[in-house]
């Protein structure tokens, strides 16, 4: 388990099954309070993960479709007992303001969308630049540079690592 404790938030990540998809616990320090990201795989050490350094866990998000991003969703949310939100419903997150860090840097989840290198795959060239297109205008249009990334398989990075790429990547297309 890898974790990183910022100011009022600790981030645990563990990668799950055979595709090692990262699972994310937020658990705010003052309340308890937890957020888990990405029910993918193993529930069993889902379970471990959502009793890291507090009782439980209020919300799951799921951060897009992919089969590998929730094989293990409905036994999580069965014995954590928590709400239940998709991407589209971040906004209404009971726990989306337990974090504000001090210095204001955002942290970003990104599912399948970007990773260090690329982003994600897609299966036809229209859909490889409609991502593009969408992360390149929402996410490094918007977000500076000390922005922290987490996505849905292997290492956190930050867009100011990746924004010099952004360009090869359009260029080498899928």
């Amino acid at each position: 388990m890898d974790i990183r404790r910022l100011p009022g938030l600790t981030i645990a990540k563990l990668a799950v099954g055979p595709m090692n998809n990262n699972a994310y616990l937020l658990r705010c320090t003052s309340t308890d309070e937890g957020l888990l990201i990405d029910a993918a795989n193993e529930a069993a050490r889902l379970r471990e993960l959502v009793a890291f350094e507090g009782p439980a866990v209020s919300a799951i998000l799921t951060t897009h479709r992919h089969g590998d991003h929730r094989q293990a969703l409905a036994e999580t949310v069965e014995f954590a007992g928590a709400a239940l939100y998709a991407a589209a419903d971040a906004d209404e997150l009971p726990v989306a303001a337990l974090y504000r860090d001090p210095e204001g840097v955002p942290h970003l989840f990104t599912g399948d969308s970007l990773f260090p290198g690329d982003v994600g795959k897609t299966w036809a060239p229209e859909d490889f630049v409609s991502l593009i297109d969408d992360v390149e205008a929402r996410i490094f249009g918007e977000l500076p540079d000390e922005t922290w990334f987490y996505p849905g398989h292997g290492s956190d990075s930050t867009l100011g690592v990746e924004r010099p790429h952004v360009a090869e990547w359009r260029a080498r297309g899928w």
